[in-house]
């Protein structure tokens, strides 16, 4: 009998579901919308959820009955209280699959890194670590941002870059291009009224504005410089802080760089990767350019008993060629 393997890889702005054969070639995909549960709710999960599987099912051809093993990667899925109301969301998908569900940081880590274990940053919008050791141990972050101390996303390089304009209007800090930029992007007449608005609700500026804080950044202004590497260098003490909680100092382990952050090039990862080795000089550095629901599919083999490195290239590479095919309708 053909066995089937599931992978999900639920975010705060899409849901991705790809189904592979024995062979590890992938075969189905499905998207569908926002799924975590901090924003849309258990029941906006599910639906993620079911949309998704629905049409990778419906484009691989199979029945859910002949799925095997499916690995859930979910956003907003950081503590022990969550797991049951996690897996109760998908045991309304009706599979007969075996099945785990974990933080999407992991499914990131398990599609890039090619021994199977390793540590996972991921860096986006908000940022999150999760490390596995080779004896299966897990250790990570919070993953709920600058309130637990945490830095990492573009939330971050805003937040500091706005601190930073603050501090060149109090005297604290320097003349910095970033007062003009801001003040261009938010259509305020001057850094009186810029500042004045964002304490009031008057100007509204979050993680969207990163990218003007690069560009500042690669234009030469060493404030901007100054900002994405301290925002780098906190990523990079939660990621040692994963790498120590899992006795991986001395290892040869990857360390795979997950989400747009890392698609900010050296200005962000040459101070990331410096930290890192400060404390961790085998780390090997890989950046994620698969999809990390890939990473999924591999879980969801090792749920059904399967060894999936043995088929993680195959998966890797006819992924590529299924996302360029077009969904099919429910």
């Amino acid at each position: 009998m053909k066995e089937y393997y599931l992978g999900v890889d639920v975010g705060g702005t899409k849901t991705h579901c790809l189904i592979a054969d024995q062979k590890g070639k992938a075969i189905g995909f499905g998207e569908a919308g926002p799924g975590n549960h901090e924003g849309v709710g258990y029941d906006g999960l599910f639906q993620a959820l079911k949309i998704s599987s629905d049409l990778a099912i419906k484009q691989a051809g199979i029945s859910a009955g002949e799925i095997a093993g499916g690995g859930f990667g979910i956003a907003g899925y950081d503590w022990p209280s969550e797991r049951q109301p996690t897996l109760d969301v998908i045991s309304k998908l009706n599979l007969k699959a075996k099945i785990d569900a974990v933080n999407d940081a992991v499914i990131g880590m398990l599609a890039g890194a090619s021994r199977g274990w390793g540590v996972g940053v991921d860096a986006g919008t908000g940022d999150n670590v999760y490390g596995v050791n080779p004896t299966g141990q897990i250790a990570h972050m919070t993953g709920c941002g600058e309130f637990f101390g945490e830095y990492g996303g573009s939330g971050s390089v805003v937040m500091r870059a706005v601190q930073m304009i603050s501090y060149q209007w109090t005297g604290r800090g320097t003349e910095t291009l970033l007062s003009k930029a801001f003040i261009d992007l938010a259509g305020a007449r001057d850094l009186d009224d810029l500042l004045e608005g964002l304490s009031q609700g008057t100007y509204s500026i979050w993680s969207e504005a990163a990218p003007v804080v690069f560009k500042v950044a690669n234009d030469g202004d060493k404030v901007a410089r100054d900002v994405i590497a301290w925002v780098a260098g906190e990523l990079a003490e939660s990621a040692l802080a994963v790498i120590r909680r899992l006795n991986m100092e001395k290892c040869d382990f990857e360390v795979v760089m997950i989400g747009s952050m890392f698609n900010g090039g050296e200005v962000f990862i040459a101070p990331f990767k410096t930290k890192v080795l400060q404390d961790a000089p085998r780390a090997e550095f890989v950046k994620l350019t698969i999809p990390p629901v890939v990473g999924g599919v591999l879980l969801g083999m090792k749920c059904a008993g399967k060894n999936p490195l043995n088929m993680r290239e195959n998966l890797i590479q006819s992924t590529s060629s299924i996302l360029v095919k077009k969904q099919p309708s429910l």
